[in-house]
């Protein structure tokens, strides 16, 4: 399936994307303190919709200065996480969650096991399932990964919301 064009951080772009993804369009909500969102992805298209959503975000690290995340939510097989990963495979790996979680996310309010995946040096990787689709968090850089695992982050689906979003500056992550 082709990887569209991002779309900028906007109402009309957030609007678009939860009305075009069959997948939910993860968003942490509420943001962290000094958050924004930067933009938007999908894989999809107009016959079928969006069988992959991406929504990135900026703001400051728990260690020190900024720090940019993805959060990627998509069908089995897409590999859109795993590419944002610098996987080769369209998804974590083979014995990923073999042993206990490194951390757990609120996802719709239930706790949700996340793994760290081996990606690229330059940035921490999550993975996990939530309904029925696999759920990513890459971070950039590395170190900032520990927003993961120590922040009490909570996801919610934007296509169920109407919600005012704090935008900021388009992340250039979304480029692939």
């Amino acid at each position: 399936m082709p990887y569209q064009p991002p779309w900028p951080p906007t109402d009309t772009a957030l609007e678009a994307i939860r009305k075009s993804s069959v997948v939910p369009v993860w968003l942490p909500w509420p943001l962290p303190a000094g958050w924004l969102v930067t933009g938007f992805g999908e894989v999809g298209d107009q016959r079928t919709g969006a069988r992959a959503s991406v929504v990135a975000l900026s703001g400051p690290s728990l260690t020190e200065g900024p720090a940019d995340l993805l959060v990627i939510a998509e069908e089995p097989g897409i590999g859109l996480g795993a590419a944002y990963a610098g996987l080769d495979g369209p998804d974590p790996g083979a014995g990923f969650d073999a042993g206990p979680p490194n951390a757990k996310i609120q996802v719709l309010g239930h706790p949700t096991a996340m793994w760290c995946v081996n990606g690229q040096a330059d940035r921490a990787v999550y993975a996990g399932e939530a309904l029925g689709n696999w759920l990513w968090t890459i971070v950039w850089p590395a170190d900032a990964g520990c927003l993961i695992a120590l922040s009490e982050l909570s996801l919610i689906d934007a296509r169920d919301h109407d919600l005012d979003v704090p935008f900021g500056a388009f992340s250039p992550r979304l480029d692939t």
